[in-house]
């Protein structure tokens, strides 16, 4: 594997061949240090863990470029790391050698990054360097990533507190006609507004009273799969809703996208936006799209729906994230509680004759209220 020579300058002079049969050599005071070394080299090779010294060289730059063509991902997601890439990560460390990015740094990125964004797109743009510098480990370019046991921002949104029933009917009132049943719609089904903008008049099944989700349409207008395989779903729909597609296609006709903007053209996320935003203002509401989303599931919730069933009409991946959004919103947990210890600790009453002694008790209240004059 490799071998110690004693150089006339009384220095020793460790050297060993690679994989690919190139040789690397360093020079020690003391031979002990050398031989050391080269059982560390030695090491790594047994494990697979040897990285040649010349590999961490290469820039983030150069690793990300290679790394990011050769990916698997839905849209949303390569979009989600083309931008953390792009705008965040490459221009303060892109630069950089792979062998010289450390934990400090990454911290340090880390908490640039949360004084001017928030919780969650910093975890993104952190998800993203994560996963390149695996890949990198991978790859035996470095031998350990960085990126371990990093303080991340915690997010403090609170609970969430869907818009009221007189918000809804008042922006609803405030849309552009062409756009009003979109805004039933959302409040009627919890699309997302990506999977309302993809959605096709074949997508409406007008005597099954339902409408299926299989796409949605990216903030650069192009077309995908929905965010994930459960978000592939058939949602329900009441009749309010019905009536209100059935009248828009009959005043706008459209034979393939069921919202179309005023040219006819399949409406796209800042048409959108626009409108909605206009409509939020004149109707004096604070609200986003995804706000009628959360109206929905609050709707569903109150109605007695259990957690499956507002997983799966909302297209959620799991019902971990439903309860996380949504567990605030179930009502009556507390007498709920209260009604299965009552059944659980009923048996004991004549058991351990608590009857007794809760009458008992009862009566000592009456006669004290009697002898105050209550």
């Amino acid at each position: 594997m490799g071998s110690i020579t004693k150089r006339p300058d009384g220095t020793w002079r460790s050297r060993y061949r690679d994989e690919a049969g190139k040789e690397h050599a360093r020079h020690f005071a003391r031979k002990v240090d050398g031989q050391r070394w080269l059982d560390e080299v030695t090491a790594s090779v047994v494990t697979g863990q040897y990285v040649s010294p010349k590999a961490g060289r290469v820039t983030l730059a150069q690793f990300a470029a290679g790394w990011q063509a050769s990916s698997l991902g839905r849209p949303a997601t390569r979009s989600i790391t083309d931008n953390a890439l792009r705008l965040h990560l490459l221009p303060v460390l892109g630069s950089r050698p792979l062998a010289s990015i450390r934990h400090s740094d990454v911290q340090a990125l880390v908490k640039g990054l949360s004084e001017t964004l928030a919780p969650g797109t910093v975890r993104n743009i952190y998800d993203t360097l994560a996963r390149c510098l695996s890949a990198a480990v991978d790859d035996r370019m470095i031998a350990v990533s960085p990126c371990r046991k990093i303080a991340l921002p915690y997010g403090d949104d609170g609970e969430i507190e869907p818009p009221s029933m007189g918000a809804v009917g008042r922006l609803a009132g405030e849309m552009p006609n062409r756009f009003r049943a979109a805004v039933i719609l959302l409040a009627g089904s919890g699309l997302r507004i990506g999977e309302l903008l993809a959605l096709k008049v074949a997508d409406v099944d007008f005597l099954r009273r339902s409408l299926r989700v299989e796409r949605q349409r990216l903030q650069g207008g192009q077309i995908g799969p929905p965010k994930t395989p459960r978000s592939v779903r058939t949602v329900p729909l009441g009749q309010v809703a019905l009536d209100e597609l059935a009248a828009h296609l009959a005043d706008y006709p459209s034979s393939e996208w069921l919202f179309t903007d005023d040219q006819g053209e399949s409406l796209s996320y800042q048409a959108w936006k626009r409108e909605f935003s206009r409509a939020c203002a004149r109707a004096g509401v604070e609200l986003t799209t995804h706000g009628l989303r959360h109206f929905y599931a609050s709707a569903l919730i109150a109605g007695g729906a259990s957690v499956k069933q507002v997983q799966a009409v909302l297209g959620h991946a799991s019902a971990v994230i439903t309860l996380r959004t949504y567990a605030h919103l179930w009502p009556g947990d507390e007498d709920r509680t209260r009604s299965v210890s009552d059944a659980a600790l009923n048996t004991l009453r004549t058991f351990c004759g608590l009857d007794a002694r809760i009458e008992g008790a009862a009566a000592d209240q009456s006669d004290l209220e009697v002898k105050s004059g209550r």
